[in-house]
């Protein structure tokens, strides 16, 4: 059986923008109204989610390639790419469980349909061309999309139901709740 590709949409921006609290409050949307959602987050830094001292971390350390840790409440597995390159989006998309929705934090330059989270007290610049497609502007002001490279509308930041919608429909989406 052919594994089903999830719908994917990003929310994209520049940093401390509002796109990690819209990204949650999304999540809980969706899963208010039925739909299954997964995201993938892109982090610029070396990050770690593995604490120093854990048995998990002194095993990545000592150089394992995967570190899987599984208890019963939930699993994890980390990846260490040592001397290989990033993980491109859609091979990342290949390593998650079917879903309804994925929605993607970050990932500026990716292909996926993005909503571009703009709030003019921090952050005026315009996003690069190769960011496209940027397919609608959440703000917490009134602003002109156009003046972000998007032809699509404004959304109010603060009206997660309206932003969910748009996701819904764009993505054609069957509610379910």
């Amino acid at each position: 059986m052919e594994k089903k590709s999830p719908k994917v949409f990003g929310i994209t921006g520049w940093k401390n923008s509002g796109k990690t609290t819209l990204v949650s409050e999304l999540v809980r949307w969706f899963c208010d109204h039925g739909i299954k959602v997964s995201t993938i987050k892109h982090a610029h830094c070396d990050f770690d989610i593995d604490r120093p001292g854990t048995d998990s971390f002194k095993h990545r350390q000592a150089g394992a390639q995967q570190v899987l840790l599984a208890s019963s409440h939930r699993w994890a597995l980390m990846n260490e790419l040592r001397d290989q390159d990033e993980q491109e989006l859609e091979d990342l998309l290949e390593k998650l469980d079917p879903v309804d929705l994925v929605l993607v934090e970050g990932f500026k330059m990716g292909d996926q349909p993005k909503i571009q989270v703009v709030r003019p007290s921090n952050n005026t610049e315009r996003l690069s061309q190769e960011a496209q497609p940027i397919v609608a502007i959440a703000s917490d002001q009134d602003i002109s999309p156009a003046d972000y490279g998007c032809s699509g509308p404004l959304l109010a930041l603060d009206n997660i139901n309206s932003i969910g919608l748009f996701i819904t429909e764009y993505c054609q989406l069957t509610l379910k709740a």
